[in-house]
């Protein structure tokens, strides 16, 4: 593990910035840091093309000290509008290159330490896709609730734009991640909380809300659903379901950081675009 946190700063996260959208691109470079010291962590759906991630996170990475990414959906999309045509696996692999070239953490990286306010804790960052286990009220089967999914004309974009190649399934990807994942953080050592910060919930709690509750099978795992308890969690940072709040399950701290799509930001009372603060946890979290 690497340790790089000054003693002022904060630890601040963001998902779902979505900046294809010019009203997105322009709250990112609005985005600064309160100070020299802060991290800032990125849950996810940066943008679809890899020149738009690029400009995103080179943005941030010049402005914080240290920015930590997860990969979203979005990010892993073989897009029309994308010139480089990678799938799957290969795709992912590119983004890290990426992200290495702009002094990115992500989550092929030693997991870092942070040791400002409201530490020291493991920053870790995830990438553990879905596999349609949040499945809507009636389904006992994948093919049950996509079935229901398309009755409903809830169907996520990436049934036909994320590619699990050379994986035969998503869902195969998505238990080997979690495989992979769940050995690396039971390496870590005991006496550090660990921050998790992935583009989906780890639990299905918030989902709960969603207006369409069929959305759910794109939103996680249930193979996940105990590591808020398993390990010792001081929170868990996710987006994807462009619902900004904090609850809480089991006494753990679960933060959804959404930016959201401008159609949806706009019906906020708040300022779109805030960065939230996961540390020091403000006294009522």
């Amino acid at each position: 593990m690497t340790s790089t946190a000054g003693a002022d700063g904060q630890l601040l996260a963001v998902s779902d910035l979505h900046i294809g959208y010019k009203e997105n691109r322009a709250l990112v470079e609005a985005m600064r840091p309160g100070s020299d010291d802060d991290w800032l962590l990125v849950a996810g759906d940066v943008s679809e093309t890899l020149a738009d991630i690029r400009w995103a996170l080179k943005t941030l990475a010049g402005r914080f000290r240290t920015v930590v990414w997860a990969p979203g959906n979005h990010e892993l999309w073989t897009h029309p509008r994308d010139t480089v045509a990678l799938r799957g696996v290969a795709r992912y692999g590119q983004l890290v290159d990426l992200c290495r070239e702009l002094g990115v953490i992500t989550p092929e990286d030693p997991y870092p330490v942070w040791r400002g306010p409201g530490g020291p804790v493991v920053v870790a960052p995830l990438f553990l896709l879905y596999d349609y286990s949040f499945l809507p009220a009636g389904s006992t089967t994948k093919e049950e609730g996509l079935a229901h999914a398309h009755r409903t004309g809830v169907v996520c974009t990436d049934e036909y734009l994320l590619h699990p190649d050379p994986y035969p399934s998503r869902e195969a990807w998505c238990r080997d991640r979690v495989a992979e994942t769940g050995r690396r953080l039971a390496e870590l050592p005991g006496d550090l909380p660990v921050v998790l910060v992935n583009h989906y919930p780890l639990h299905r709690h918030p989902t709960d809300v969603l207006w369409h509750p069929e959305f759910a099978m794109w939103c996680g795992t249930a193979l996940t659903g105990d590591w808020h308890r398993r390990f010792p969690v001081a929170a868990m940072v996710y987006g994807h379901l462009h619902i900004p709040r904090t609850t809480h399950h089991e006494g753990v701290r679960f933060e959804e950081v959404s930016v959201g799509y401008p159609r949806e930001w706009r019906e906020r009372p708040h300022p779109p675009g805030r960065l939230r603060r996961i540390l020091p946890a403000d006294e009522a979290s």
